[in-house]
């Protein structure tokens, strides 16, 4: 039950970032969130130092599930990747984003946050080594660009009235492995 209550509390405390911002986040905010009684958010992150641990770890979690292989081309699998951010993890990616510009401020957070970035660059070099890359290190730091350009894009920026499509994002994906030398991905 624990590791229940840990990922609800994660889950909920992701969801106010989301939704009020990081001055948003309360142990109170969280416990409505996650409709449990009054309290039971500090029994398991006494701090608020600690409901932020908990929260960038289930976010790394989450992440962890969403990298796994999908059947198809490698253009598919990004667009995929980044089509799921945007349609399933819209939530996540926000608080992302609060989490990116409080780790700027809060260095406690920083190991915390770059933990989730630097798996994500990890499994990004894995798969562009697999495909051929000449270099999967330089590669790796211009899809990332790409991913989280698109994303940000797609979710906060100027393009969040309009967010790609899968079809767009393939074709985009397709574009950037073909500059690689990968072909049509």
């Amino acid at each position: 039950m624990t590791g229940e209550r840990l990922a609800a509390i994660g889950d909920a405390a992701i969801a106010v970032i989301a939704a009020e911002g990081m001055r948003g986040l309360t142990h109170r905010a969280v416990d409505r969130r996650a409709e449990l009684p009054t309290g039971s958010t500090s029994y398991y992150a006494r701090t608020r130092a600690a409901l932020l641990e908990l929260a960038i770890t289930r976010m790394v979690e989450l992440d962890e599930v969403t990298m796994e292989p999908v059947p198809g081309g490698l253009a598919e699998y990004l667009a995929g990747f980044v089509h799921a951010a945007l349609v399933h993890g819209r939530v996540r990616m926000l608080a992302r984003y609060e989490f990116a510009l409080e780790a700027t401020r809060r260095p406690e957070l920083r190991a915390a946050y770059d933990r989730g970035g630097l798996a994500i660059r990890r499994r990004c070099s894995e798969i562009l080594a697999e495909a051929g890359s000449a270099d999967p290190a330089r590669h790796t730091r211009i899809l990332i660009c790409w991913i989280d350009g698109t994303i940000f894009d797609s979710l906060a920026g100027t393009g969040s009235g309009h967010p790609p499509e899968l079809r767009e994002l393939v074709l985009g994906a397709r574009e950037l492995l073909a500059g690689f030398g990968l072909g049509r991905g």
